[in-house]
C-alpha cells in the first residue's frame, strides 16, 4: 500500500467510525430523535448551507451529493423533490441516508459507497453536483474536482465548500496546535492535516481555488468567505467569542470564514 492509499484508508475509517454531525446526539442510533438531533443542531451551527444548496431549486433535476455523511443535507434535495443521488467513501454514511430514507418513508434514485475520486456516473448527466466539506478529506481533492465536473453536464452547476485557510479558525488552530506547544514555526496547513478531523485534510486560498479550476471548462460564478460560527468559536467561553468577533471586525467577515463556497458553471465544450 502506498502513502496516498493509506492515507485514504484513514480517512475512510475515520468517518466509518461515526458519519459527521453524529457525535452531538445521545440518541437511540437511527431513531427519529436521533435523526431530528443531528439536523436541528446542524442548520442552528450552519445556516449557511441553505442559502448556498438552495435546495428547493432543483425540483425535478438530477443531483449528486458528494460526501452524504449523516444524511441531513441529501433528505433535503430528496424533500424538495430533486431526483438524488449520493456517493460516500463510507458504509457508515450510506446506512445513515438508507435508514433516514425508511424512517420518512422517502426514496432516491441511488445511493452508494464510492470514491470521489473515481465516481460510479456517466459523463454530462447531472443538473447540479453539491459537495460540502468533502473533497479537502481526499487525498487527491483536484482528482475529485475532474470527476465532479465531469458528471456535471454542461449549462449544470457545482456547489462546492472547502476549508478557507485564511480564516480564523483555522489561525486558531494554529494558535492551539502549534504556538501554544512551543512550535511556532509549524504551518497552518501542518496543523489542519495533523489535527482537523481525519489526516490529510487541507484548506485552499481563494487563489488556489481560482488557479485549479482555470484548467477546466467552467465559469466561476462566486467564492465566497464570510465569517462562520465556527470562526467565533461558538462552543467556547464568551472573552474568546468576544475576542473572535473583534477579529472578524478587524480583518473583515467576508474575508476570514471556515467555508469556502465555490458556485461553478459548466461550460459546453
Amino acid at each position: 500500500m502506498n502513502e496516498r492509499q493509506h492515507l485514504k484508508s484513514q480517512v475512510s475509517a475515520y468517518w466509518n467510525k461515526a458519519s459527521c454531525g453524529t457525535e452531538i446526539t445521545n440518541q437511540k442510533k437511527f431513531s427519529p430523535a436521533y435523526f431530528d438531533e443531528i439536523e436541528q443542531f446542524r442548520y442552528t451551527i450552519e445556516p449557511e448551507v441553505f442559502s448556498f444548496a438552495q435546495f428547493t431549486r432543483w425540483h425535478g433535476k438530477k443531483v449528486l451529493e458528494v460526501g452524504v455523511g449523516a444524511g441531513t443535507d441529501f433528505m433535503q434535495w430528496v424533500r424538495a423533490g430533486a431526483h438524488a443521488y449520493g456517493v460516500d467513501l463510507t458504509q457508515e454514511a450510506v446506512d445513515h441516508v438508507h435508514h433516514r430514507l425508511q424512517l420518512n418513508g422517502l426514496q432516491a434514485v441511488d445511493i452508494q459507497v464510492a470514491d470521489a475520486e473515481s465516481l460510479p456516473h456517466q459523463d454530462n448527466f447531472f443538473d447540479c453536483v453539491y459537495s460540502w466539506g468533502v473533497i479537502h478529506h481526499s487525498p487527491d481533492t483536484e482528482q475529485c474536482l475532474r470527476e465532479i465536473i465531469r458528471v456535471t453536464k454542461p449549462g449544470g452547476n457545482i456547489k462546492i465548500m472547502v476549508y478557507n485557510r485564511h480564516s480564523l479558525f483555522a489561525l486558531y488552530q494554529w494558535l492551539l496546535h502549534a504556538a501554544c506547544k512551543g512550535k511556532p514555526f509549524q504551518t497552518i496547513s501542518t496543523v489542519l492535516f495533523n489535527y482537523q478531523e481525519s489526516s490529510g485534510t487541507k484548506a485552499y486560498t481563494r487563489a488556489e481555488i481560482k488557479k485549479m479550476i482555470a484548467q477546466y471548462k467552467v465559469r466561476l460564478i462566486n467564492i465566497q468567505t464570510t465569517v462562520s460560527s465556527h470562526d467565533l468559536l461558538y462552543y467556547k467561553s464568551k472573552p474568546f467569542r468576544f475576542l473572535a468577533r473583534c477579529a472578524a471586525s478587524l480583518l473583515g467577515w467576508h474575508n476570514v470564514g471556515w467555508f469556502m463556497t465555490i458556485k461553478l458553471e459548466k461550460i459546453s465544450d
